[in-house]
């Protein structure tokens, strides 16, 4: 067990302690933030919003820009998701869990694409396409801009958005170095599957409480 922790914080040699610090309170708040979204819990915005704030720091201060911009989206997507989960649709329910429509899934489509040209752009403008991760970088971002626009919008599918681009993302942190992000992916992987799980109960469901 030893060796286990000497191999984790052996990562951060040299890391100001104030970034390690802010990148565990990080993981905490993103933690809770994807397991109020499982329960339907209106508190999966603020945690989000304060989680992905710091995280949007850290990526800055590593230099992972299309990660910076995934969280950098968060925040706001984080505003606009606690918005639209307020809405009612009479005196005492809210929006309710649904599929995709067709034209929601043409829109999915297009931000991907649309979030994979805008990243390119700038990581080739940043000269980032100097490693093979940044390759990686760029799917990720696209798969969670997607995964982050159909959960503002109460829809089933984007945990099979948060599925897939947290399997991709936890080798991709473990080999940048960022072991305790690395970890917090591998627990979003299973939370997200419990996530889809619990929300396919409760499809088409208005609730009359947003806090669980």
């Amino acid at each position: 067990m030893n060796l286990i922790f000497d191999w984790i914080f052996s990562q951060y040699d040299g890391i100001p302690t104030h970034i390690v610090v802010l990148e565990l309170i990080s993981v905490v708040f993103a933690l809770l933030s994807v397991w109020y979204s499982k329960r339907e819990n209106i508190l999966v915005y603020p945690t989000g919003i304060v989680g992905t704030g710091i995280a949007a720091y850290i990526l800055l201060y590593w230099g992972l820009l299309g990660d910076m911009l995934i969280n950098a989206y968060y925040f706001v997507m984080s505003i606009v998701g606690w918005y639209m989960w307020t809405r009612k649709v009479d005196d005492t329910h809210f929006v309710p869990i649904t599929r995709t429509t067709y034209k929601e899934k043409t829109w999915s489509v297009l931000l991907f694409v649309g979030t994979l040209v805008f990243v390119s752009i700038i990581y080739f403008l940043a000269d980032r396409f100097n490693v093979w991760t940044a390759y990686v970088d760029t799917v990720t971002t696209a798969i969670f801009f997607v995964g982050m626009w159909l959960m503002a919008k109460k829809k089933l599918e984007n945990w099979i958005y948060w599925i897939v681009g947290d399997v991709i993302t936890v080798p991709l942190y473990a080999y940048k170095g960022l072991i305790f992000s690395a970890l917090l992916y591998f627990l979003l992987t299973i939370i997200a599957i419990y996530g889809y799980k619990a929300w396919k109960k409760n499809l088409g469901k208005s609730p009359q409480t947003l806090l669980k």
